[in-house]
């Protein structure tokens, strides 16, 4: 579970932010704090405070802008708030309907007459993507915690507790599976793990992928 995630949900939990919060985004322009204050009927102070917390977490950005209905002052230029660009989204267990929304419909793009196939090739690849591109010298089960898996080391065997596309995977189970396996093969060969296999191993409760060695 990403630190964004978290600090994203409970910056809402204050009354006062959630409904500046609220107020930012349902306007077609960028807000003052003076008209964030006088919408909620607190200080220009307090707005101000809790304005600039909505950025720290990344639900709003802020910039310095004059407003375009007024002529420009000697004054400083007021600070503006809007909503943030994309979303944020907090499940527990994890999910990530994201990643494997957007590999099959690139499959159906690329390859409409076999988007299964080019799912599968399309999985392995981004797990290879980002076992190459991790920052650090991520060790397998920390990366597949990071993605959401819940990995647990046991006598040479890596099993996976949680399934990010659950809800898919109930639904669609064999080409969701078949997609796990891929992702994470991928997966183990960016990080250059040739001594390591992702088999199919379905269990109630959990991922149907096991970590084995080769």
């Amino acid at each position: 579970m990403t630190t964004a995630s978290w600090q994203a949900v409970t910056a809402l939990v204050d009354q006062v932010r959630r409904a500046l919060h609220d107020y930012v985004r349902s306007q077609d322009h960028p807000v003052t704090r003076d008209e964030a204050a006088e919408a909620q009927g607190i200080s220009r102070n307090l707005a101000a405070f809790h304005l600039d917390k909505l950025v720290a977490a990344g639900l709003l950005q802020a910039r310095y802008e004059a407003p375009s209905d007024q002529p420009r002052g000697r004054g400083r230029t007021p600070k503006v708030y809007e909503a943030a660009p994309g979303c944020i989204s907090l499940t527990i267990p994890e999910r990530r309907y994201d990643l494997i929304g957007e590999i099959l419909a690139q499959a159906v793009a690329e390859d409409p007459t076999d988007a299964r196939s080019a799912a599968l090739r399309l999985a392995e690849q981004r797990g290879a993507t980002i076992g190459r591109e991790a920052t650090r010298p991520d060790t397998v089960a920390s990366l597949l915690d990071e993605l959401g898996f819940e990995p647990v080391d046991a006598d040479e065997l890596i099993r996976l507790r949680n399934c990010p596309f659950h809800r898919l995977a109930v639904q669609q189970t064999e080409l969701v599976c078949g997609l796990n396996q891929a992702f994470v093969t991928g997966l183990l060969d960016g990080l250059g793990r040739t001594d390591l296999r992702a088999r199919l191993a379905p269990t109630p409760g959990a991922c149907c992928v096991q970590i084995r060695p080769a």
